[in-house]
């Protein structure tokens, strides 16, 4: 699967593009500013987007009005369709997001029960009860998603909505040659119809990439060769900046044990979540870590571990925003890319994890671990490489045995040798790819 070779980069377009908050219906092609952005992200290294809505909706994206459509105030299908080409043709897939929990009240469908009530074809597209009002005081009650009643749940046990989203779906990959589909709340949707999704984007396109939304739980639920391919690690990314801001690698390595280590209990090995510092819906990682010396830590931590890594637009050059702020600072639209020696860290970061079987596919096992320093290692058939992390402002000999005496350090291209100890420099990440 081409996505396990992937590093993602996550793009919020309406935020991206600085599209008002509310849709306004005042057609603008915000959207072409991707195309600027393309030789930068190609620069970093990522291979694959992931876009949030871009669909028709009434303000955020994920009350969507209508699946078919490119949202107004970003342009429309033939602005997105060349951008998809442009993507594609510098080896960048496209993935997108998926919202099929809920609707927004603006939605078509919904609108037209408003209107003609027990009348309309449409009541059963929703989980309906006239005898009730809602907030909205509709004169009718109509379940919300988690009580957000903007978000009109959908009725996915019912096969007329299950066959408009597939329509939809098959209209992306004939219309902009998608390669996948990130699914909001995947862990609020019916398991049956995450079967029935699995089945028939495998008839759609080969390699056709779901990866779902989940926050808590067994991500088995969801993540298995009947459904998901993928889900976000929520669980790693709280062990990330918090391995670090407390000083405390145990915790970071405690979870990728329990998720990919080499006991029998082990829950995920040989599975592939998709691993990020921050996205659209957090505090960026520049704002939560108390140390900035972290940054280009965490990031090789999280490519050097089992998962998919997924840089978030702005935060590989340090930008900041904190969740307190709303949502609207941490979906900010910047004028233009910028570089600097984080971003370059990232872009040696993002070749190694491409460029690596082991790093891709290896298993995990943990080498060396104390509170301020961890060294894992990732083996597959054909590659053995220890990834090597050093939190503390002071440099760390680790003394252990390598297995072998030297290696090469896949971000430095500098020989390793193993005897006498190996010193870690302060603030430092290594990938040593041992030799044989």
């Amino acid at each position: 699967m081409w996505a396990y070779e992937s590093v993602f980069y996550q793009i919020y377009p309406l935020g991206f593009c600085g599209a008002p908050f509310e849709n306004d219906g005042v057609p603008m092609h915000r959207i072409t500013k991707i195309n600027d952005w393309i030789p930068h992200i190609k620069k970093l290294g990522a291979n694959a987007i992931y876009f949030s809505p871009l669909f028709e909706s009434d303000t955020h994206g994920y009350n969507t009005r209508d699946y078919t459509k490119i949202d107004t105030r970003l342009g429309d299908n033939a602005d997105f369709k060349k951008i998809c080409g442009n993507l594609h043709a510098e080896g960048i897939r496209v993935v997108l997001d998926g919202v099929f929990n809920h609707v927004g009240r603006g939605f078509w469908a919904f609108q037209d029960v408003l209107e003609k009530r027990w009348d309309s074809p449409y009541k059963d597209w929703f989980h309906i009860n006239f005898d009730g009002n809602s907030n909205y005081n509709d004169g009718l009650w109509y379940e919300g998603w988690e009580g957000n009643y903007d978000l009109v749940k959908l009725n996915l046990r019912n096969e007329e909505v299950v066959q408009h989203i597939f329509s939809a779906i098959k209209g992306w990959v004939e219309e902009f040659d998608i390669d996948g589909l990130r699914l909001d709340v995947a862990y609020c949707l019916d398991k049956d119809f995450l079967r029935r999704l699995r089945s028939y984007c495998d008839s759609l396109k080969p390699d056709f990439f779901l990866v779902g939304e989940t926050l808590h739980g067994d991500y088995n639920q969801w993540m298995n060769d009947s459904m998901l391919h993928s889900v976000t690690n929520y669980e790693c990314y709280k062990g990330l900046y918090s391995s670090f801001n407390s000083m405390n690698m145990f915790e970071i390595v405690h979870s990728l044990l329990r998720q990919f280590g080499p006991e029998n209990w082990t829950l995920y090995r040989g599975k592939h979540l998709l691993t990020f510092v921050d996205n659209h819906d957090v505090t960026r990682v520049a704002s939560i870590l108390t140390n900035e010396k972290h940054l280009p830590l965490i990031y090789g931590l999280a490519f050097g571990m089992p998962g998919i890594p997924c840089v978030y637009y702005g935060s590989e050059w340090g930008a900041k925003a904190q969740k307190s702020e709303g949502d609207p600072a941490l979906r900010a639209s910047f004028e233009a890319p910028e570089w600097n020696e984080l971003t370059d860290a990232i872009a040696v970061l993002a070749k190694a994890k491409k460029e690596s079987e082991a790093l891709n596919y290896g298993s995990f096992r943990s080498v060396v671990l104390t509170n301020k320093q961890c060294i894992f290692e990732r083996k597959s058939d054909n590659e053995r490489i220890l990834v090597a992390i050093n939190a503390d402002g002071e440099a760390y000999t680790a003394n252990f045995d390598a297995g072998c005496g030297r290696a090469v350090d896949l971000l430095t291209g500098e020989s390793h040798d193993f005897g006498g100890g190996s010193v870690l420099p302060p603030y430092s990440v290594a990938y040593w790819k041992m030799e044989h």
